[in-house]
């Protein structure tokens, strides 16, 4: 049975999980230590681990630059590091309080809190942590997919790579479907039933482009025009990834 969010915390690494083992199988190289470094394209790998430092990811980001993620979000893990990012973001928004600056990332990653259960962050049933889960999957891999570097071959590569990890037929299935699909930025922002889902879905995008590549800081644009987020709140989310990453990422013009 198809289980989103196990896949996510396998994307995602951390203390909830993940194939930090495997992050170096994109860059043709062998794995790291198990939540330690993964090889060149190991996506947010890094010391001691990293969201989306699983073999998933840098197959999917192939030879990207890295990001980790540090602070409290990357001991969250998985849905729950996104929801971190996004619930501060949002609350800071709606506090009124002044964006930080994206032009450069903080020196050093700020702690993240848990976003509260049965908020659109966190929901508390199982049923919406899995809706959630699909909804935030989805979008990362759209978002990495937004430069068209996986095209018919690379896709084959990621399809053949898939299958020396350990995952399920039926998450091999969701992976290799997703990617098979066409790019849909509507399709994504749809999946938002609340603001508070779209600003998580919004960050989850963010965490799954590369920082230097325009055609993904467009796709992003789009999204946040798809998804009704506003500019402000829109900076609150670069400012909170940027904090736990550690490297900041241009707000789309």
């Amino acid at each position: 049975m198809f289980d989103a969010k196990r896949l996510l915390e396998q994307f995602m690494g951390g203390q909830g999980g993940g194939l930090g083992g495997l992050g170096g199988i994109a860059g043709g190289q062998p794995g790291g230590q198990p939540g330690g470094q993964g090889g060149p394209g190991g996506f947010l790998s890094g010391a001691g681990g990293g969201a989306l430092a699983g073999g998933l990811a840098a197959l999917l980001l192939g030879s990207k630059t890295g990001r980790k993620i540090g602070g409290e979000a990357l001991k969250l893990g998985g849905m729950a590091a996104v929801g971190a990012l996004a619930y501060k973001a949002y609350n800071d928004w709606q506090a009124g309080r002044q964006a930080p600056p994206v032009a450069q990332a903080p020196s050093a990653p700020v702690p993240m809190l848990p976003a509260p259960s049965g908020t659109p962050f966190n929901p508390s049933t199982e049923a919406g942590q899995q809706t959630l889960a699909r909804h935030l999957l989805r979008a990362m891999i759209a978002a990495a997919k937004a430069d068209g570097h996986v095209d018919a071959q690379e896709q084959a590569r990621i399809f053949a790579e898939m299958d020396k990890l350990p995952l399920d037929a039926d998450d091999k299935a969701f992976v290799m479907d997703e990617l098979r699909a066409k790019l849909d930025v509507d399709a994504v922002a749809a999946a938002a039933a609340t603001p508070e889902e779209a600003a998580e879905i919004y960050a989850a995008s963010l965490l799954a482009i590369d920082v230097d590549n325009a055609a993904e800081r467009g796709y992003l644009g789009m999204l946040a025009a798809r998804l009704k987020l506003d500019d402000a709140l829109v900076a609150h989310l670069h400012g909170s990834v940027a904090s736990a990453t550690g490297k900041a990422v241009p707000v789309a013009a």
